[in-house]
């Protein structure tokens, strides 16, 4: 596959699991200095990796969402989300990538991820429901260790 052909299957990638909005907002943003930099996304990133057949789109958005809560990047992981419904994924399926990635990124990093999701979800019309209101659990007080004399 020659550099061209790599280019026209990675939009059609990038298209499908970013969105056409996305895709049109990067592209109308390109200038002389980053405009190397959108086409090297294109062909690579899209066009050669995500076109693999090794792994399906499915399992490609758990991985970029791990990983971008790895990093930190959060307006990435935000993009991700949003590319994960597209990709067939659930948010069962997200909330269970959140909760895997804490336990090796840590609890900061899955609160934030939650966070994240959540605003994310919002903005989609996917609002996680409210649980219902229950009743106070009373945590018995341990008892305080008796002075020594």
């Amino acid at each position: 596959m020659d550099n061209k052909q790599r280019y026209a299957a990675g939009m059609k990638v990038r298209r499908a699991v970013l969105g056409p909005t996305w895709v049109d907002k990067a592209t109308a943003a390109r200038t002389t200095f980053n405009e190397e930099w959108q086409a090297h996304i294109t062909q690579f990133v899209w066009g050669d990796i995500w076109t693999r057949p090794g792994l399906d789109r499915q399992k490609r958005s758990c991985m970029t969402l791990a990983l971008m809560i790895a990093l930190g990047r959060w307006e990435e992981f935000n993009l991700h989300v949003e590319a994960a419904f597209n990709n067939g994924l659930t948010e069962d399926d997200l909330k269970e990538v959140i909760m895997h990635a804490a336990c090796y990124c840590g609890v900061p990093a899955g609160n934030h991820a939650f966070a994240q999701a959540s605003e994310t979800l919002q903005r989609l019309g996917r609002a996680p429901k409210p649980l219902p209101a229950t009743k106070k659990v009373k945590v018995k007080a341990k008892a305080k260790p008796k002075a020594r004399a």
